[in-house]
C-alpha cells in the first residue's frame, strides 16, 4: 500500500517564523513530481514557490488561500508509492522519493528539507504521556488549522503553543490567562483568541456608545500582514529605538547631470548599459561611508557598543505592487560605479516580479533612497533598522541658482541625510553629507578618492 506522508511548511530562513497562502498550485488529486513548485506563499520578505520533496498523490491541502501558516505547520499530505498513469493514484510498490526517507533535499535554494513526519516524531522530545493528534483535515475543514496546535509541545503557563497565536493576542492587547481554550486538553487555539478579540470589541464598543452615543462610522479594514506588515513593525521599532536627526542641504546638479551624460556617450555604441544617478549616487556614498565610517555601522544594545562594519552593503529602497523593499547591493565598496549600476538594475527587476529572496533583503549596512522620482523635493527619511543612517535625494530640476556670482538657472537637488545620533555627533553627519554635496556640484572631487 502506498505511504502517505505528510509535508510541512519548510524553515524560510531569515528569522522568518510564519507565511501567508497566496496562491496552490496543485489540487487534491494531482500527481506531483520530486521539487515540483505546490504552492505559492508570501512572506514579510519575498514571494516563493515551495517546492514538494515527495513524489506521489496529493491526498490533502491545509490551508486555504490568504491563510497565514507558521513555519512546521501541514502543508499537504502526498501518497507515495508506484502512480498507476492510467486512475492518477498510488498504488504499492518501491518508495518514489529521492532519499532514504523520501525528501528530496531541495526544497528551497538555500535551505534543506527536514526529514520526514514519522522520524521528526521519533526526534521530538516527550517528557510525559502526550494524546494523540486529531486526524489531518483538508482545507475544507471548517477548522483547517486545527491539526497545527499538536507540531510541538506546550510550554508555559498558558497552553498556547502556537506563535501567530500569541502574537495575535499580544497586537490586541489581550491576556491569555483569561482566555478558555477549546482545543484538546484546553489548549488555545487561534479561533478562541479570535473569539475572545471580537467580544471585547463588542464591550467595548457598548461602552463607547453608553458614553459618547452617536452616528456609527464605517471604514475599510486592512490587514498588516506580509510586505506591509514587515515594513510597518520595521518602521515602528526605528522610531521606537532610534534616536535619529535630520540634516539636509541643495546641491548643484548640473555638473554631475553633464558627467552622466558624458559617460552615457563614450565609446559610441560600443558603451554597455546606460549608467544612471542613482547608480554614481550610490558610488559616491561609498566614497562618503570610506571617510566617515561611523554612519556604517549598527549598535548593539545589550553590549552598549556601536558595531563599525567592516564592507559596505548598500541598500536602495524601491516602490513595487507589493510595497516597499530594501535590495541590497553586496560589497558595494569593493564595486566600480558601472557594477553597482548593472546589480541595482538587476535586483529591481526581481523586485517588480516579486523574485527576491530573503538574502537579498537583508543584510544592508547603510540605505540610499530616492524619493525624487515621485516628484518630492525633500523628506526626513525613517532609517531602516538595525542600520545608523539613510540618504535621501529629491528630485533634480532647474531652479534659480547663483553660480559663478552670476544668477543662472541650474539643476538643483536636495539631499537629505537621517542619522541615529547615538552613532555620531551633527559635525560627522554635516560632513559626510558636505562631501556628498561636494561630490555632486563637483564630480571631479570623487577621483580623489578612486
Amino acid at each position: 500500500m502506498a505511504q502517505v506522508l505528510e509535508f510541512k511548511l519548510p524553515d524560510l530562513g531569515e528569522g522568518l517564523t510564519e507565511a501567508e497562502i497566496v496562491r496552490w498550485l496543485v489540487e487534491v488529486g494531482d500527481v506531483v513530481a520530486v521539487d515540483q513548485p505546490v504552492v505559492e506563499v508570501e512572506t514579510a520578505k519575498a514571494m516563493v514557490e515551495v517546492p514538494c520533496p515527495y513524489k506521489g498523490v496529493v491526498t490533502a491541502r491545509f490551508g486555504e488561500e490568504g491563510t497565514e501558516l507558521p513555519v512546521g505547520a501541514p502543508l499537504l499530505t502526498v501518497a507515495v508509492g508506484s502512480v498507476d498513469p492510467a486512475s492518477g493514484r498510488a498504488t504499492s510498490g518501491s518508495s518514489t522519493a529521492v532519499g532514504e526517507d523520501g525528501a528530496s533535499g531541495n526544497v528551497l535554494v538555500g535551505y534543506g528539507t527536514a526529514a520526514p513526519a514519522a522520524r521528526r516524531r521519533r526526534l521530538r522530545p516527550d517528557p510525559a504521556p502526550a494524546p494523540a493528534a486529531p486526524p489531518l483535515q483538508p482545507s475544507a475543514s471548517p477548522e483547517p488549522l486545527a491539526p497545527v496546535s499538536v507540531a510541538v509541545a506546550v510550554q508555559g503557563p498558558v497552553a498556547v503553543i502556537s506563535p501567530l497565536v500569541r502574537r495575535l493576542a499580544r497586537q490586541h492587547g489581550l491576556d491569555l490567562g483569561q482566555v478558555v481554550g477549546t482545543g484538546r486538553d484546553g489548549l488555545i487555539l487561534r479561533s478562541d483568541v479570535e473569539s475572545a478579540i471580537r467580544a471585547s470589541d463588542v464591550d467595548r464598543a457598548v461602552d463607547e456608545a453608553a458614553v459618547s452615543p452617536g452616528p456609527k462610522t464605517t471604514g475599510e479594514r486592512i490587514a498588516l500582514r506580509g510586505v506591509r506588515g514587515a515594513v510597518a513593525e520595521k518602521l515602528s521599532r526605528s522610531r521606537r529605538e532610534i534616536p535619529d536627526a535630520t540634516c539636509w542641504v541643495d546641491a548643484d546638479a548640473t555638473e554631475l547631470m553633464a558627467t552622466r551624460a558624458a559617460m552615457n556617450t563614450a565609446g559610441g555604441s560600443a558603451v554597455g548599459p546606460k549608467i544612471s544617478v542613482l547608480a554614481l549616487l550610490a558610488r559616491i556614498c561609498t566614497a562618503a561611508l570610506a571617510r566617515f565610517p561611523e554612519l556604517n555601522s549598527t549598535v548593539d544594545t545589550e553590549a552598549r557598543e556601536i558595531v563599525r562594519q567592516s564592507e559596505v552593503h548598500l541598500g536602495f529602497a524601491a516602490q513595487t505592487e507589493r510595497g516597499l523593499v530594501v535590495p541590497v547591493v553586496r560589497d558595494a565598496h569593493q564595486r566600480t560605479t558601472e557594477s553597482i549600476g548593472d546589480e541595482i538594475s538587476r535586483l529591481t527587476e526581481l523586485a517588480r516580479d516579486g523574485r527576491l529572496t530573503p538574502a537579498q533583503l537583508t543584510g544592508g549596512t547603510f540605505t540610499l533612497n530616492n524619493y525624487g522620482v515621485f516628484g518630492v523635493d525633500g523628506s526626513t527619511p525613517i532609517i531602516n533598522h538595525p542600520e545608523a543612517a539613510m540618504l535621501g535625494v529629491g528630485r533634480i530640476v532647474p531652479k534659480p541658482w547663483v553660480h559663478e556670482g552670476e544668477l543662472a538657472i541650474r539643476q538643483v537637488v536636495q539631499l537629505s541625510l537621517t542619522f541615529d545620533h547615538r552613532v555620531c555627533d551633527g559635525g560627522t553627519a554635516g560632513g559626510f553629507l558636505r562631501y556628498v554635496a561636494d561630490c555632486v556640484e563637483r564630480p571631479a572631487v570623487l577621483l580623489r578618492s578612486l
